[in-house]
């Protein structure tokens, strides 16, 4: 009787380390934390096409993730992507007017991101401030299409 209650309790806990291994990989995969947000500023860019890019999506600088993608909505105006992208507060003032803002792609079929590229003027952005040198994502579906047509017209 005292057996079968012990091993009980180990299979209880075996479980309970599991669900808590599955609560923990997807809260890394999704990219949400359960810490309280650190500081952070905003810039927003336009794109022409925004592919698959979703809103909590990385930002990278040289592969180093330093914000995430706050929101995304459509300029009523030019009909292009609006993105509001929140970055490390420690950023501020370092970024240069003429950053660029590009949509990639982690490997041939991975999620999509924003990575900056920091150019050389001497003014910075500031909080607020719209990054203008935009790259739009680059759509597999696109690019095969184009390839197709181009195989046919040959």
């Amino acid at each position: 009787m005292k057996r079968s209650k012990t091993m009980e309790l180990g299979v209880g806990l075996f479980m309970l380390a599991g669900i808590l291994g599955l609560v923990f990989l997807g809260l890394r995969v999704s990219g949400l934390t359960l810490q309280a947000p650190s500081d952070t500023f905003r810039l927003e860019a336009s794109f022409a096409n925004i592919g698959g890019l979703k809103p909590r999506a990385r930002v990278t600088m040289a592969g180093v993730t330093v914000g995430r993608v706050a929101a995304i909505e459509l300029d009523r105006e030019w009909y292009d992507a609006r993105v509001v992208l929140e970055l490390d507060e420690s950023l501020e003032g370092q970024l240069s007017r003429d950053t660029t803002a590009a949509i990639l792609t982690a490997g041939l079929l991975g999620e999509q991101y924003v990575g900056l590229t920091v150019g050389g003027d001497p003014e910075t952005l500031s909080d607020g401030d719209a990054i203008r040198d935009t790259q739009s994502a680059v759509v597999l579906e696109e690019l095969i299409q184009q390839f197709v047509s181009n195989m046919v017209s040959d």
